[in-house]
């Protein structure tokens, strides 16, 4: 496939966006709080790292992976985010009918909501984690979710194929490893595999939010089961082997920023951090601990 690459220049321009655009999302508030235009800000497509591209809008990662035998692509992000992966897949020269998989991190209308659009038009099989797969079959109108009731609902998604956690599934000649994550939603999976360039390959990451976000009402400390679970996903994603680290949001992983050091697309150095994932699970750490020791002091009140 001929693939249209973009020279340096144009990765640097494309990411000189309006300051109002370019504001960082707020991935720590539930969805109903986020005007989605800004997450839908435009961006123009990249190259990440040898086979993997940036295709999503500015505020929401969407990554599209190039196995030889057809695309993978990570996340469908909003409804109206749909029409514009799949304008950025068309811009570096592939075929929407070329998306083989669709891959999902968790099943919110931000990252799940544009999965019905781009699976009825690539033909693409979804993948996702057995919570995951209900969730989205509801349109994110589960019960389960700790954020039922303040978020989004979006177009089912339908004929999912389930991966167990810890699964590679492969398609051409790249493996892709299911991680599950649970916490900030039950089904929230983490994905790896490997991309190479020039005789170099990085371990590539795309770690799910780990951020204990609810709807008004709900306490994780009712909950030490689902806490434990959060504390293993946080472990899980500190330990994998991490060389590029991608998030749903983009910002959670200080994304633009070291792609704004990157001297052309493909300067790899600035987006290289073996400790990347455990400072992002570090970070999550903290987060969940203020969150459980917040509910603690809202009881004893």
């Amino acid at each position: 496939m001929s693939v249209r690459l973009l020279s340096g220049a144009a990765l640097m321009l494309g990411l000189l966006l309006p300051v109002a655009a370019r504001a960082e999302s707020p991935s720590t508030k539930p969805s109903h709080a986020i005007d989605h235009r800004q997450w839908n800000a435009p961006q123009k497509p990249f190259r990440i790292y040898g086979n993997t591209w940036y295709v999503g809008p500015y505020g929401l990662s969407s990554v599209l992976l190039d196995t030889g035998q057809g695309l993978a692509l990570f996340d469908g992000d909003l409804p109206e985010s749909a029409p514009v992966i799949e304008a950025n897949i068309r811009a570096l020269g592939f075929h929407v009918r070329d998306v083989k998989w669709i891959l999902n991190s968790h099943a919110h209308s931000d990252h799940a909501g544009g999965i019905a659009a781009l699976q009825r038009d690539s033909g693409a099989q979804v993948l996702a984690s057995a919570n995951g797969t209900h969730e989205m079959a509801l349109g994110g109108a589960d019960r389960d979710d700790p954020q039922y009731g303040s978020i989004s609902d979006y177009p089912p998604v339908h004929h999912v194929r389930v991966v167990r956690d810890g699964e590679v599934v492969r398609l051409g000649g790249v493996a892709i490893t299911a991680h599950y994550t649970p916490g900030h939603t039950q089904g929230s999976t983490s994905w790896t595999w490997t991309s190479c360039a020039d005789k170099r390959c990085s371990r590539m990451v795309y770690a799910d939010s780990l951020t204990a976000v609810s709807a008004p009402g709900f306490r994780f400390s009712d909950h030490p089961d689902r806490v434990a679970a959060f504390r293993q996903a946080i472990a899980t994603v500190a330990a994998l082997p991490c060389d590029i680290l991608l998030t749903p949001h983009p910002d959670a992983s200080n994304f633009w920023q070291k792609v704004a050091r990157r001297k052309s697309d493909t300067d790899v150095a600035p987006l290289i951090d073996t400790g990347a994932c455990r400072a992002y699970a570090a970070t999550a750490t903290t987060k969940l601990d203020a969150r459980l020791a917040q509910e603690q002091g809202t009881r004893t009140k």
